[in-house]
């Protein structure tokens, strides 16, 4: 224990590595659906099918992107290493977007439940996201829901 602590403060230490923004990306929005302790199969399709739409990928792709988010998301300690990646990878209105595509994860079982928007109101900073515009993006989804 004691010499794994000392290597985090080595200065010959190999640098943490960081993800691409695309996987960093899947890694958010797999960590939105899986926020309830809940991984349904609606919300997996939901997140390939919004990575489909973001990153313009065919079907296989956009699934092979999903499983590196999984597997990104369940070796994380926490999700500031994929908010950091995207807030400098992406532009504004990309992050806006992105913060979208969150809530309709979230909603698509249309329930809002208490983690999930506890994980939503946490990322908005994090991936400098206003609270209007994560918002204005909340209202989005819902009319989209309510409409179809």
């Amino acid at each position: 224990m004691i010499d794994a602590l000392r290597s985090l403060f080595r200065p010959d230490a190999a640098p943490r590595s960081e993800v691409s923004a695309d996987v960093a990306v899947a890694a958010l929005l797999v960590d939105a659906a899986r926020a309830d302790d809940q991984y349904k199969p609606e919300e997996r399709r939901a997140v390939v099918a919004l990575l489909e739409h973001m990153f313009g990928l065919e079907h296989p792709e956009a699934e092979l992107l999903c499983e590196k988010g999984e597997a990104a998301q369940a070796a994380a300690a926490d999700i500031v290493r994929f908010t950091r990646v995207v807030k400098f990878a992406m532009e504004e209105d990309e992050r806006i977007r992105l913060m979208e595509a969150l809530w309709e994860i979230v909603l698509i079982d249309r329930d809002r439940d208490p983690e999930e928007d506890a994980l939503l109101r946490r990322l908005a900073p994090l991936l400098a996201v206003s609270d209007h515009d994560s918002a204005l993006g909340r209202q989005r989804v819902l009319a989209r829901l309510a409409a179809g």
